[in-house]
């Protein structure tokens, strides 16, 4: 095995890592759970605050298009000043003038008023049912938003755990080649072996310290991502507690999960309700083709009182109470287009609910795949660091024997440091396999 393998190994095994990032205001704990974790993360997402805001915004639509089907009640007040005009009078024998239209500049008019919608065809109905889906959808909207935040700090936890456990596997590595060279030097000073010997030895300790090197930076990136996720900072080392280990195997079948998966995903009910939310609309369009009743009555307090015969520049009160009755005959198509346009949005989004039952199919399915790959290499890598590990000892031991060379002990050691890397990024992928197969079943 070459140093250019051992590179590869290592850069494999720290692909679960992400780009850091900012973090926010709040310090993080030194010892963090995975569980603890998804809470901070959780409780400090702007996205997951910016959706709930969205939802927010739709219950106070939802709650907008109920009111619209009850009474509106406002109070009015005004006042016109208008020009003077000659007064009309009445002279009749034997009684005073009387003034049939006086001059008066100065009109004040209050009215309380009452508008009351108490027939739409179902239309208010509609659209209510079309505002309540609509919030019911971005409400699901944030639990899918919620569940990519869990699977994105599960992914970051998990690499900073593979990051550090990486770090431990050099640095086992690197105190067994610090002792080789050493016993090398005290060899080459008894005049044993020949100083090829130690260089090769110590070429090989200086790849290590790189990789080493790089390692600790793998894991300064690890915490960074997990710092973003998680929206905290803090001056100390995040150290994670949790151990890369095999999880056990599920029994269920795919069909099974697929079934799970199309009841629990959020994201197939949200386009679910949205679909219910254009069939609404559709009714909602189809009422504006029937007649719509209404009630409108007032209180009038002016002075003068235009509806008191003759006009007197005194405060008078009147009320006025209708019943107005609707019907568009004909609109010039506009609410057949309206109705196909709600009908045509319904299709829509039926095909794409089609459409996501077959992506999730496909998504459980490799998932599942994945899963099972990656616990199958889990049994290869197992195998292939025992197998290390006794031919190091072995080759150590004909060293000491005198009949194994430096060259060969190097050799070994490089494959004991392959086949435990190999574990540790064949652990860290079953974790990460079982947190996406998680997201897709929508557990």
């Amino acid at each position: 095995m070459t140093y250019k393998h051992t590179v590869v190994i290592l850069a494999s095994g720290l692909v679960l890592l992400g780009a850091p990032a900012p973090a926010g205001a709040q310090a993080v704990p030194s010892a963090l759970t995975l569980e603890e974790a998804i809470r901070l993360g959780v409780a400090n997402s702007l996205r997951l605050a910016e959706l709930q805001s969205r939802e927010d915004a739709a219950g106070a639509v939802e709650a907008g298009r109920a009111a619209a089907g009850l009474p509106i009640v406002a109070l009015q007040g005004g006042y016109t000043r208008t020009n003077h005009v000659d007064e009309f009078a009445v002279a009749q024998l034997g009684r005073p003038v009387q003034v049939i239209y006086p001059d008066e500049p100065d009109n004040y008019r209050t009215r309380l008023d009452l508008q009351w919608p108490i027939y739409t065809a179902g239309r208010v109905e509609a659209l209510e049912r079309a505002a309540r889906a609509e919030r019911e959808a971005t409400g699901e909207d944030l639990a899918a938003a919620r569940a990519d935040l869990r699977l994105e700090i599960t992914r970051a936890f998990w690499a900073l755990v593979t990051a550090r456990e990486t770090e431990q596997v050099l640095e086992r590595s690197l105190a067994s080649i610090d002792a080789h060279v050493r016993d090398l030097r005290n060899r080459l000073d008894l005049g044993l072996i020949p100083p090829n010997e130690v260089l090769s030895a110590e070429a090989q300790q200086a790849r290590e310290r790189l990789l080493a090197i790089e390692a600790s930076n793998a894991r300064g990136v690890a915490e960074a991502d997990l710092r973003r996720l998680l929206g905290i900072e803090g001056a100390g080392r995040i150290e994670p507690k949790g151990a890369l280990d095999a999880p056990a195997r599920p029994a269920a079948s795919p069909q099974t999960l697929i079934d799970e998966a199309r009841g629990n995903r959020p994201e197939r009910r949200a386009l679910e309700d949205r679909a219910d939310a254009a069939l609404a609309r559709v009714d909602a369009a189809a009422a504006g083709m029937r007649p719509q009743v209404s009630v409108v009555a007032g209180y009038d307090y002016a002075r003068p009182n235009p509806r008191i015969f003759p006009r007197v520049g005194e405060w008078n009160d009147s009320w006025d109470l209708s019943v107005n009755a609707t019907w568009s005959l004909w609109d010039g198509g506009r609410t057949r287009a309206e109705r196909a346009e709600a009908a045509a949005l319904a299709s829509a989004v039926r095909a794409r609910v089609g459409d996501f039952d077959r992506q999730l199919a496909f998504e459980v399915t490799e998932r599942s795949l994945d899963l099972d790959s990656s616990r199958a290499a889990i049994d290869v890598a197992n195998a292939g660091v025992r197998a290390a590990v006794e031919a190091r000892r072995v080759v150590g031991d004909r060293f000491t024997a005198g009949v194994a060379t430096s060259t060969e002990v190097l050799d070994a050691q490089t494959d004991l440091i392959q086949a435990e890397l190999s574990l540790t990024r064949a652990l860290a992928n079953v974790r990460l396999a079982e947190a996406r197969l998680e997201r897709a079943i929508g557990r």
